[in-house]
């Protein structure tokens, strides 16, 4: 290696560990909300399941739709970087609004919303200007990188659920909005190693106007997503207008790109429709699997200790912080052998194994004592779930890094988070198949509820193989180089 290669090398690991640390601070703040804020529904304001189950997936249905956005205000109008860093701001005011006692629900629900919209995008956008040219490593990097962000939540799905109960529930959103301060801080230490990646904005003096204009647009955005999260009906009639949004959307950008870009803009069609699939999945995590460990699941650990239930959400990072560095190895090994495999391959193996997580939690059901499992069977079947979400959610972003151009790339981006959000909505409407009602407490009773729920879910994850698998052929075509044009007339081959 020269020292040119070297140097080069080095500058990217750098930058690249600056943005890993953002991303593990922001969900620390995010996933530590997650994992109490369903919770703090149904046990402290009251709320029923289906209440709780809708209310939930219409906000984080918001925050991951608002990206689609906040990557085209990075491209376009601030800067990548700059959008980063409000992102995070604006999260932080957001959980120390839940943390202040009496604070309206829905308003700080909206502000959090918001600042993920502001965030979410750009971090992955920059990684993907970091490796730029580089595809073989663009997969291993985004797989490293997707390990921020269970880094972040194996601790606050730790701690915040422990918090709760020790100290109460606006301290746990408390500790989420320092864990958001100390990633800004963080951010702007090593702000440097990223001076030389960023968007044409990020590059150009800050317009002072154009910030004022987004800050007003966040303010209408934030009273916008606080009507939407309180009216379950509102919220259905948005979610379908979304999906016809971002159906729109890719419509438009295939017929305004050229060949190349339509097809690339094709192949992440395809892949997000299968993401979509996957995020109905993902919701059942804070929703009917909290609940179900809530009501169901015999929570003694080792040594007596007794798991909160929010608490169980901290073993899908801590699987992924487990098998990340594992697959991440496997991908780079199989890359120089000059034998990587697609990501759509990647796709169906995920699926594959979310098949077995999800029959695994149905199966659970026939080995209950008193209608309470074993924690054991969450430990083994989350296993699956996690190693099923690496080879699917954690390529989400590097798909679109592989397939599409820098010129569309970040409003891209934001298409996948707002496939993201519709799919949450839909994984909480999912879940509702599996409420108990007011008057049930019985864990005889309520078991069946959830065990039918999770065998389904097994069901469809099965049938969700066979369409990936139906679909390598199509996508092979798709993401093949496109063929040389012929030589005119006259001109040399």
């Amino acid at each position: 290696m020269t020292g040119s290669t070297a140097g080069a090398a080095g500058t990217r690991r750098r930058a690249f560990t600056a943005l890993f640390l953002v991303e593990m601070w922001e969900r620390f703040g995010y996933y530590g909300m997650t994992a109490v804020v369903l919770l703090y529904m149904v046990q402290r304001l009251g709320y029923t399941d289906d209440r709780a189950n809708l209310t939930f997936g219409a906000f984080t249905a918001l925050v991951y739709a608002a990206p689609s956005v906040g990557g085209w205000l990075g491209d376009r109008v601030l800067g990548t970087r700059r959008m980063t860093v409000l992102g995070a701001l604006v999260l932080a005011a957001g959980y120390v609004l839940l943390a202040i006692p009496g604070a309206p629900l829905f308003v700080a629900l909206g502000v959090v919303a918001v600042g993920n919209g502001f965030f979410k995008a750009n971090p992955a956008n920059l990684v993907s200007k970091v490796y730029e040219g580089e595809p073989s490593r663009i997969d291993s990097a985004f797989t490293l990188y997707y390990m921020s962000v269970n880094v972040g939540a194996t601790f606050s799905q730790i701690l915040t659920p422990l918090i709760a109960i020790w100290v109460g529930w606006n301290a746990a959103f408390a500790v989420c909005a320092a864990g958001l301060l100390l990633g800004v801080v963080n951010y702007r230490l090593m702000g440097r190693h990223l001076a030389h990646v960023g968007s044409p904005p990020d590059f150009a003096p800050l317009d002072r106007r154009k910030l004022l204009l987004v800050l007003v647009a966040g303010a209408a955005a934030v009273g916008f997503v606080t009507v939407v999260v309180q009216s379950l009906a509102l919220a259905r009639a948005v979610v379908w207008i979304a999906g016809a949004g971002m159906l729109a959307i890719f419509g438009l950008l295939m017929a305004r790109g050229d060949a190349a870009e339509r097809r690339g803009l094709a192949a992440v069609f395809l892949l997000t429709a299968q993401g979509i699939l996957f995020f109905i999945f993902y919701q059942q995590m804070s929703t009917s699997l909290t609940l179900f460990a809530l009501r169901n699941v015999d929570l003694r650990f080792l040594f007596g200790y007794v798991i909160p239930p929010g608490q169980l959400q901290a073993l899908n990072p801590i699987w992924i912080f487990l098998l990340g560095p594992v697959v991440a190895w496997a991908y780079e090994r199989r890359a120089r052998a000059g034998g990587d495999l697609s990501i759509a391959a990647k796709f169906a193996l995920g699926f594959v194994v979310l098949a077995l997580g999800f029959f695994l939690f149905g199966i659970s059901g026939r080995f209950a004592d008193g209608g309470k499992v074993s924690v054991w069977w969450m430990v083994a079947g989350y296993g699956l779930y996690s190693l099923g979400e690496l080879l699917i959610s954690g390529l989400g972003l590097a798909m679109v890094a592989r397939y599409v151009g820098p010129r569309l790339r970040g409003f891209t981006m934001g298409l996948w988070f707002l496939a993201t959000g519709l799919s949450q909505y839909l994984g909480s409407y999912v879940a509702n198949f599996a409420s108990v009602p007011a008057n049930v407490s019985d864990p005889v009773a309520t078991l069946p509820l959830y065990t039918r729920l999770f065998t389904g879910l097994g069901l469809v994850a099965a049938v969700g193989t066979l369409v990936a698998v139906a679909m390598l052929p199509l996508m092979r075509r798709l993401s093949a180089p496109a063929p040389a044009a012929d030589p005119a007339p006259g001109t040399a081959a």
